[in-house]
């Protein structure tokens, strides 16, 4: 008996308290700072060094590199960078061992496609990730934050 009153006592007074809803799909949420969300990739200042790959535990990431069609500038030029989202678990490894910051992890965590095909993410699109983000935060949310009371 005790239990049963226990429980609807929090029941009622969890039905008093105001309801707060967020205006998701129309209002991007801001995530905090520290979210892992997914990668941002820079080409250009990436040295082909695998160090990602190699620490990635699902081997979702695949970069392969060229040497340097200039022949006075050292080193290789990346060819490809993949990103096999299915499978990543967005753990933070490949940003932590990248020496160049190449990789970056990004408030965006919006992946869902109908498609598995569409979870194979390229250089480009993972260049582009994080322009196209930051600038829907900047002109879309509103000044007074992501909440809307609901009724």
């Amino acid at each position: 008996m005790k239990g049963i009153m226990k429980g609807l006592g929090f029941t009622f007074k969890n039905m008093t308290r105001k309801k707060i809803t967020y205006a998701y799909p129309d209002v991007p949420l801001i995530m905090p700072d520290r979210f892992r969300g997914i990668q941002h990739f820079d080409p250009e200042k990436c040295i082909v060094c695998n160090a990602c790959a190699r620490v990635c535990p699902t081997d979702c990431i695949t970069l392969t590199g060229k040497a340097n069609p200039d022949p006075e500038k050292k080193g290789k030029v990346i060819d490809t960078y993949d990103i096999n989202f299915e499978i990543c678990i967005l753990c933070d490894l490949c940003t932590e061992v990248c020496p160049t910051e190449a990789i970056v992890m990004t408030n965006n965590f919006e992946l869902a496609t109908y498609s598995r095909d569409e979870l194979f993410k390229n250089l480009n699109w993972l260049n582009d990730n994080n322009q196209h983000i930051r600038q829907e935060n900047n002109s879309a949310m509103p000044k007074g934050g992501a909440k809307k009371d609901a009724e």
